[in-house]
């Protein structure tokens, strides 16, 4: 390639940083940011989850369309849109008044988006293939180092000025991930001339692979588990005896705890996942944090609560990792750009259907009672995948194995 893969894998990675960064900026206190701008006094938590989910949902409902674009255009115009589109709607949202208007902004920002998964269409079309599970292990940290600065600027933005504040930083951070997808991003291994694809053909395509559907279907479980908490977190940190006042900055810090810890883990599971099977980092990630979920439900005290945090972490940093590489080993090349975007799009589904259950969940039982919820979900999952999904992979993941080495 006349364009380095690593030199674009670089620049992407700087990109998703500051878009995951100005996301969990202002997003981990909808919460918050309802209650005390937009006078939300009643059924908070039911609010929090919708207007979290609500935009998952669009987003699901419209990435189909999107991906059959930059199938036609390629995917930086997908970045150079969906960049410039959030920074306007973040801005928007700084303006909003009442709770109405801020959900019809969400639904807008779900249509709107895509900058992180093009990014990762763009790597994985763009990376030689026996780089593309390490090149997409890097982009996966640049999430998690986003989720990991975001909510730390964020506490203090709205600790110091406020949470509508926050929605501004998170309009100027968006902007500068627009302006490098313009001015820095090249894609090189695109064919313009190719026919477009067809959604009903790619999901035939992925019903023929099982093991594709398998981890589809865990990775969707998986993240309706993990987002059950994303709405009440923050009120859970209310409820734990941190003053209003000061509950966005440790509710900041208790967010980044996880971020913190999947960065220091995920690479080392990175390599004993290569040395022993993805599939059993897999269930070692899933079982760590179903125990680590349940452990929540004792702890009441704010500091403990966010050690925990940070060592339930430790061990779920292995598991979206594994599913990637999952994803890599199970798929051919030339199908590997649209099972992510597949990937993708069950994960927002799933992304959405989370929060508002969790929303639901938070109104109707106490809020440390879903931490069981959750950890059982974790724990069955482990099962399940250990007693089915186990069986069949390692046949394919040897036979992907051997192919790598006789092409490298």
């Amino acid at each position: 390639m006349s364009f380095s893969w690593k030199r674009n894998l670089v620049v992407l990675w700087i990109g998703v940083f500051f878009c995951s960064a100005a996301y969990s900026i202002s997003i981990p206190f909808l919460p918050i940011f309802l209650h005390t701008s937009l006078g939300v006094n009643e059924h908070l938590e039911a609010w929090s989850g919708i207007s979290f989910g609500i935009t998952f949902l669009a987003s699901a409902l419209i990435s189909p369309y999107w991906g059959s674009l930059s199938d036609k255009y390629g995917r930086k115009p997908m970045l150079i849109r969906s960049g410039y589109s959030l920074a306007v709607l973040y801005f928007l949202n700084y303006l909003v008044t009442d709770p109405y208007s801020f959900l019809a902004l969400r639904v807008l920002q779900g249509l709107l988006a895509g900058f992180v998964p093009a990014s990762i269409a763009l790597v994985a079309t763009n990376t030689p293939d026996k780089h593309v599970g390490y090149a997409l292990g890097i982009m996966a940290t640049s999430g998690a180092t986003g989720g990991i600065i975001g909510p730390l600027i964020g506490g203090f933005v709205s600790h110091l000025w406020g949470n509508r504040e926050a929605f501004l930083f998170s309009a100027v951070v968006v902007l500068i991930a627009a302006l490098i997808a313009t001015f820095f991003v090249k894609e090189t291994n695109f064919n313009r001339s190719g026919e477009r694809s067809h959604v009903a053909d790619d999901i035939r395509l992925a019903m023929a692979n099982r093991s594709f559907v398998t981890i589809l279907g865990l990775a969707m479980v998986v993240t309706i588990s993990v987002m059950l908490l994303e709405p009440l977190l923050t009120v859970y940190v209310l409820q734990l005896g941190a003053s209003q006042q000061d509950a966005s900055l440790s509710s900041g810090i208790i967010f980044s705890a996880v971020g913190i810890a999947t960065v220091l883990a995920a690479p080392q599971w990175g390599k004993i996942g290569n040395k022993i099977g993805y599939s059993k980092i897999l269930f070692i990630g899933l079982l760590g944090g179903g125990i680590g979920n349940l452990l929540q439900y004792f702890f009441t005290s704010l500091y403990g609560f966010g050690i925990l945090r940070f060592v339930y972490g430790l061990f779920f940093a292995a598991v979206y990792p594994s599913l990637n590489a999952l994803i890599v080993k199970v798929t051919d090349p030339e199908f590997r750009g649209r099972a992510f975007s597949l990937n993708q799009s069950s994960t927002q589904l799933a992304n959405m259907i989370g929060p508002v259950l969790g929303g639901f969940l938070g109104g109707w039982i106490p809020i440390r009672t879903v931490f069981i919820i959750n950890g059982m979900a974790l724990l069955v999952i482990a099962v399940l995948m250990k007693t089915k999904f186990a069986i069949q992979a390692p046949a394919k993941e040897s036979r992907d194995v051997k192919a790598d080495h006789s092409t490298a």
